[in-house]
């Protein structure tokens, strides 16, 4: 077995694989750039390498860097993780150039895979089904308009190189297509280096199943079943589940062997996934078509691990080393259901906006039975804008999908972020809403469920009679600890036992005695620890867990579970009678401004000083995390005043244009 291994990437991955060969008792080597001197997947390695700067063009994405580092510290073989080099086939050819292995696949097969167009061409020899469209290069946006209209709309466009949700536009029109051809070619520049685009058939109610498979290099092949990754936002998975619960093991039959059979192709080996979209109209799951192949782990690949029992990390090493796989695929046996969850760096309430800053705090769940955090951020550590906002993995085990689904609300409940903005309660959301519970899942999902943007999850009376009831302990711990500093004048008065909860506009008389709580003349029982100062609340509320997040907010309280935040005022009856004439405070009116949605870089500004715009017309492009973001006029008007220009750096709610 190697001895010593490179991991050539960083975050979460690079903890992931550190960890694993750790248990195999091989050394790791790690890289970093000037961002992540101090980070965690540093520390975790025997040894590191500083690459460059923090930009990734300019350090993670330098292969003859990752090589030089690999001679100077005798490592064996190269983990690239996801992203960055992971499948770019000069890296894996100048790797074996210079003797040592990629635990990855051939560059062969990342070659054969790595272009979407010939990958299509390929998989329709090997009998795998594919979806109509047309795989030629694409000269011009005319081009572009007669190819999508002989196909018929909508189509998707899509970067031949592209990955992870970039580089693809959905057309419904030509408009759609003329406006978006160009923004795809230099999307798929940006991020890939390759503005081919090609133009397919977009099905419509689509479901996103995708088939893990593992070779080695002795030509055994197996899969291990199937991802169900339906949930996405702007074609970004947002939640992974094993199996699916779509799938019948008639399908899961058919899928494995077309995916084995083009991994067989290609002389595949090592761990790979085959992307599939599915017809959810169709129930026979006979309308099924290859999309790509992945030739390297995925970010999902947890979910498999957890209902197959196999640590795909360590079987990839094993590939590579030149073992044969342990087992055939009548070994394969699919246990249980996995969840995963993508914790992002972005904030739902703001249309999802990107936000980077310090980790303030950061405490991720414990892991115990059923609840795993695959992570690689530190509390006072810093979320950039120069790689992915993901901030950490939250996957859970069950015998039962149900019971997969209520250990991840639990344990999101449980998280606490702190400093930048996160969608955990956005999370809670997805899985408490009763069609992903139902599992009814298309790619549209999210679209189709939240189309004016998330405002957080529905609480019903039994939630908000708990919160007003931890309320009403908070605040009386609260005044009961007021009450006992010295030097006051008097005798120290009892702490109120007669409260109001204000929540969500809604006011719930409380009674508090040191026997019980009763909410709107409705005893109830709680088991709670709690110390004023206290960020965390852990309650045992009528017999079930609740975990709340608390912060004061001026006279309220924020308590934010179960997928949202509540506004929480806790006042004595008399106060709650005379707050009724309070005058409510307006926020300003922001009508008249083009606000920056989140920091990035002005690339294009369609418009000047006196220019007379109409609601819906392009205003201005802002790229961040390499996406591009057309912003458009919400009404019509004229400008006034041009307060930003291309190649700007933008923060959030800066100024970009003042209409009259």
């Amino acid at each position: 077995m190697f001895s010593k291994i490179l991991i050539a990437n960083r975050g979460e991955i690079a903890c992931r694989v550190i960890r694993t060969a750790k248990k195999m008792g091989i050394k790791t080597v790690a890289v970093y750039s000037d961002a992540d001197a101090r980070a965690p997947h540093v520390r975790m390695a025997d040894e590191a390498v500083h690459i460059g700067p923090s930009a990734a063009a300019e350090s993670y994405l330098i292969a003859d860097r990752i090589i030089e580092a690999c001679k100077a510290t005798g490592a064996e073989a190269v983990h690239p993780g996801y992203g960055f080099l992971s499948e770019r086939t000069s890296f894996a050819q100048a790797l074996a150039d210079a003797g040592i292995a990629f635990i990855g696949p051939p560059p062969g097969a990342i070659a054969a895979m790595g272009d979407k167009i010939e990958s299509k061409k390929l998989a329709k020899a090997a009998g795998v089904n594919v979806v109509p469209g047309y795989l030629g290069e694409i000269a011009n946006t005319d081009e572009a308009v007669k190819i999508a209209s002989d196909i018929g709309y909508p189509v998707m466009m899509k970067a031949s190189a592209g990955g992870g949700g970039k580089g693809m536009r959905l057309a419904w029109s030509e408009k759609d297509v003329r406006e978006g051809f160009e923004a795809t070619k230099r999307e798929g520049l940006a991020s890939f280096g390759d503005d081919r685009v090609f133009i397919e058939k977009f099905i419509e109610s689509p479901r996103h199943i995708e088939i893990q498979v593992l070779g080695d290099q002795h030509g055994n092949i197996v899969y291990l079943g199937e991802r169900e990754c339906s949930v996405q936002r702007r074609h970004q998975k947002v939640v992974e589940e094993a199996p699916s619960p779509f799938v019948t093991p008639e399908m899961r039959k058919a899928m494995g062997e077309q995916a084995v059979a083009l991994a067989r192709a290609v002389g595949y080996y090592s761990a790979g996934t085959v992307e599939l979209i599915v017809s959810g109209a169709d129930t026979s799951g006979k309308s099924f078509y290859f999309l790509e192949m992945n030739t390297r782990l995925q970010v999902e690949h947890p979910v498999t691990e957890e209902v197959t029992g196999l640590d795909l990390v360590e079987q990839m090493i094993r590939v590579a080393y030149g073992e044969k796989l342990g087992f055939t695929q009548d070994d394969v046996k699919l246990t249980g259901w996995a969840i995963e969850n993508r914790v992002y760096a972005e904030d739902p309430y703001r249309g999802f906006l990107p936000s980077t800053g310090r980790l303030v705090r950061y405490r991720p769940p414990a892991e115990k039975e059923g609840v795993r955090v695959d992570d690689g951020v530190v509390e006072g550590g810093e979320v950039s804008m120069f790689y992915d906002p993901m901030i950490a993995k939250l996957v859970t085990y069950g015998a039962s999908r149900e019971e997969a689904i209520d250990r991840q609300i639990a344990a999101l409940d449980a998280f606490a972020i702190d400093g930048i903005g996160h969608n955990i309660d956005f999370l809670s959301a997805l899985m408490q809403h009763p069609r992903f519970r139902e599992g009814h899942l298309t790619t549209g999902f999210i679209a189709e469920e939240y189309p004016d943007g998330f405002t957080g999850a529905p609480a019903d009376g039994d939630l908000k009679r708990k919160l007003a009831a931890l309320g009403a302990l908070i605040a009386t711990a609260g005044a009961t600890r007021a009450r006992s500093i010295d030097g006051q004048l008097g005798d120290p008065l009892p702490a109120p036992s007669e409260w109001v909860a204000r929540i969500d506009g809604e006011d719930l008389p409380v009674s508090v005695n040191c026997e019980a709580v009763s909410v709107a003349g409705t005893p109830m029982t709680l088991d709670v620890g709690y110390t004023p100062g206290q960020t965390l609340v852990e309650a045992l509320i009528d017999g079930e867990p609740l975990s709340v997040k608390v912060e004061r907010k001026g006279s309220s309280w924020l308590f934010t579970t179960r997928g949202a935040r509540h506004a929480v005022r806790m006042l004595d009856p008399r106060t709650a009678a005379l707050a009724a004439y309070m005058i409510e405070k307006t926020p300003p009116d922001l009508s008249k401004y083009l606000l920056c949605p989140m920091p990035g870089l002005l690339t294009a500004l369609h418009v000047g000083e006196g220019d007379h715009v109409e609601a819906g017309q392009p205003l201005a492009v802002v790229e961040a995390m390499k996406m591009e973001n057309i912003l458009r006029a919400e009404k019509s008007g004229t400008v006034a005043k041009v307060g930003a220009k291309p190649g700007d750096s933008l923060a959030v709610d800066a100024v970009i244009l003042e209409f009259e």
